[in-house]
């Protein structure tokens, strides 16, 4: 069963590269090298893409570059755009939420990030707690824009000015606690409403820390990254700020915003030209990366 299921991975990437060379109308002879993401993410999914980016890499006798997943979210923000670093990154996914002051195309530094939960995840798990599909993002701003922010719910402090930091655990937990206390009261949830409450109060965070970033470096160009980077509200929080506080914003297209191959290619690209070495045919993938 195992052999079977590695065969259909296979064939599936398979048709893949495929359909990329068709579309883009090319051949191998076109390619100049294969890059692949070795991390961050669910291990089973990162093995399969590896090991065939490796044979790929073999067969075409291209060299193999290892991508971070996380720094292909980044540079989502170069396709299709006139971004330049230094700028302040809002990194909000399912798996990380961080601020980087991207120095280069190749290097940043992390000036803070979730204590606990990211972005994303809260809100994938409060989707889940409404009765919702997943992913959690679309779902929860979609059904938020039929109720209103009527729930006071819980944000971090900082304790000093330097303290630069998330934190989710305490919202996604107050909105279950929420749902189950109505519940258990045999009291309707106001689903709508509890969508709504929680978009608010999940993107102020987001915002309001990448504001004490900007305050912080005094770099007023910023560039949100991640699938959270698609949500409605959050992008209009920082078109304010393009307005009202004088900031360059900068997101990826929607297209862009969730996993895709641009992004890890846009990174490649900046990886090669900076002089990165080509990964050998150890590589092997990580379930987590450094930011």
């Amino acid at each position: 069963m195992p052999e079977i299921a590695s065969r259909n991975h296979t064939l599936a990437i398979e048709n893949v590269v495929k359909q990329a060379l068709d579309e883009a109308n090319c051949t191998k002879d076109d390619i100049d090298a294969v890059a692949v993401t070795y991390g961050a993410g669910l291990l089973g999914a990162l093995l399969v893409g590896v090991n065939y980016a490796k044979a790929l890499a073999y067969t075409w006798g291209k060299p193999l570059y290892a991508i971070s997943h996380v720094r292909g979210h980044i540079a989502a923000n170069y396709i299709d755009s006139d971004l330049e670093p230094p700028y302040v990154c809002l990194l909000a996914s399912g798996g990380h939420t961080a601020l980087l002051l991207v120095e280069d195309y190749t290097s940043a530094k992390l000036l803070g990030q979730s204590r606990d939960d990211a972005a994303g995840e809260a809100f994938d798990k409060v989707a889940r707690v409404l009765g919702l599909p997943y992913p959690g993002g679309p779902e929860i701003q979609k059904l938020a824009a039929e109720g209103k922010p009527v729930y006071k719910m819980p944000v971090p402090s900082f304790k000093s000015d330097d303290a630069l930091y998330f934190s989710y655990s305490g919202l996604k937990t107050f909105v279950i606690n929420l749902v189950h206390n109505l519940e258990q009261k045999g009291e309707a949830v106001p689903k709508a409403d509890v969508a709504c409450s929680f978009q608010h109060y999940a993107v102020e965070q987001l915002f309001s820390t990448t504001e004490h970033a900007v305050e912080r470096t005094g770099v007023k160009r910023v560039a949100v990254a991640g699938g959270v980077s698609a949500n409605a509200l959050l992008r209009a929080r920082f078109d304010a700020a393009r307005v009202e506080k004088g900031w360059e914003v900068h997101y990826p297209p929607l297209k862009y915003c969730t996993d895709n191959a641009a992004m890890i290619g846009a990174e490649a690209y900046f990886a090669i030209v900076s002089g990165q070495k080509p990964a050998d045919f150890t590589l092997d993938a990580k379930a987590t990366v450094r930011l």
